[in-house]
């Protein structure tokens, strides 16, 4: 049995795709409407993650934050106090490397621990092409690959830890390239380019292909939800608290992204896909307004 703790957008999916290659499961959500349509389609449902561990040989945790995290695995009815001897954890949020050291601290030795989040959409998660960054023990990876190939390309990083790390390191260089997007569009209209040279000259640029990409989406002013702005600016925040805990020098791009997301955030675009960072890194300003 495979247990799934989380059941936002991505874990709901995650479970969807697990029941249709074929895998028993069961599921736990703090509201526990949510479900419903996957107990639907065959999973079991369990009262308390601690119930959810006692029958699973896997758990996969996919919630918001460290600070969720540790809500579901600690305590009586938490992970921690369900799991068998010999059964294994992947944990596939986006919590960083400090949160996976705590996270084996929690666990009983003879459980196993896999650090997999994942890079991809909503849509990728649903046909099982998510990439996923893999850290842990040679053992413990091993025992959960039919898990992981089920849901998409395997990329392995390294040991504990490193799974959470290449996940910060993969939404940092693309917050940065989002942000340098916008900052370039904002400076060309602010020279009197029009749209159609704006497109052009970033074609010639570094930056084409990703401008590219979110040239629709600043034509149109319309961000779908994808991956909400509200957990980019967590991440932002993860990726620059886990270089001030390493030896990194400044990371003054990163920090300028983080900004923007946390600017866009407090404008009320949360809920929005995170490129709506691009509709406050463009907007017009006053004059003598920096923004």
């Amino acid at each position: 049995m495979i247990g799934v703790v989380g059941l936002g957008a991505m874990g709901s999916r995650i479970a969807a795709r697990l029941l249709e290659a074929g895998h028993p499961v069961v599921v736990w959500n703090r509201t526990a409407a949510k479900a419903a349509p996957l107990v639907a389609h065959g999973a079991h449902h369990a009262a308390t993650p601690a119930e959810l561990a006692a029958s699973s040989h896997v758990v996969i945790t996919m919630v918001s934050d460290p600070a969720a995290l540790q809500a579901t695995v600690s305590g009586p009815t938490g992970i921690a106090a369900g799991l068998p001897s010999g059964a294994d954890v992947l944990e596939m949020s986006t919590v960083g490397p400090p949160t996976i050291r705590w996270l084996r601290s929690q666990l009983p030795a003879a459980v196993g621990l896999v650090d997999a989040p994942v890079l991809g959409s909503v849509a990728q998660a649903e046909r099982g092409e998510l990439t996923l960054y893999v850290g842990g023990s040679e053992d413990a990876v091993r025992r959960v690959i039919p898990v992981l190939t089920a849901l998409g390309t395997v990329v392995r990083v390294g040991g504990s830890g490193a799974g959470a790390a290449a996940k910060l390191v993969a939404n940092a260089a693309l917050f940065m390239a989002v942000a340098a997007v916008g900052e370039a569009v904002a400076f060309a209209r602010s020279a009197g380019l029009g749209e159609e040279v704006v497109g052009r000259v970033l074609e010639t640029t570094p930056l084409a292909a990703e401008a590219a990409r979110r040239r629709p989406l600043l034509q149109a002013g319309d961000y779908p939800t994808r991956f909400s702005l509200a957990l980019a600016a967590k991440d932002a925040r993860l990726i620059l608290e886990a270089a001030s805990a390493s030896d990194a020098g400044p990371l003054r791009l990163i920090e300028g992204a983080r900004e923007w997301l946390s600017q866009a955030e407090q404008e009320g675009r949360g809920g929005q896909d995170y490129t709506a960072m691009l509709a406050t890194i463009t907007a017009p300003r006053p004059e003598g307004d920096p923004g």
